[in-house]
């Protein structure tokens, strides 16, 4: 019997953006409120299976209107034991990563400067999504 193989090609059409952080996560979805004027809200944990078949899941606060979208990540999984599994293992010295898709985002740059200028935020840079391993993560 013949065997077909389906390949799916899917569209990355977001940006994601590293940021390294001492506050609380609750206290950064804040902040970035404030500067953004954006709504982030806590939402229900994302769920991930990791390299050793272990469900990991990650704190994540989301904002979505019909044309735009914002979540927040905590890079590291709530769980103590699998902190080695990170939700983009690419890049271990990001405590959270920030997702933007939409219009009110298509300015990589100008979002990148409005995350510099909140004073809880000691780096926040660019992730290009060409070189990511780990982007299927991020398919909704």
């Amino acid at each position: 019997m013949k065997k077909k193989r389906l390949d799916i090609e899917y569209s990355f059409d977001f940006d994601l953006f590293g940021i390294s952080s001492t506050v609380k996560v609750y206290k950064l979805a804040w902040e970035i409120n404030q500067s953004l004027g954006s709504k982030l809200k806590k939402m229900d944990d994302f769920e991930l299976m990791g390299k050793n078949k272990t469900k990991n899941s990650y704190l994540y606060y989301s904002q979505s209107s019909e044309i735009n979208l914002l979540k927040l990540f905590r890079n590291k999984p709530n769980e103590e034991g699998s902190a080695k599994d990170l939700l983009v293992p690419e890049h271990p010295h990001f405590d959270f990563i920030l997702m933007a898709q939409g219009e009110a985002f298509a300015d990589h740059n100008r979002l990148q400067e409005l995350l510099h200028n909140i004073p809880s935020i000691e780096l926040a840079a660019f992730i290009p999504l060409a070189a990511l391993k780990s982007k299927e993560h991020f398919i909704f």
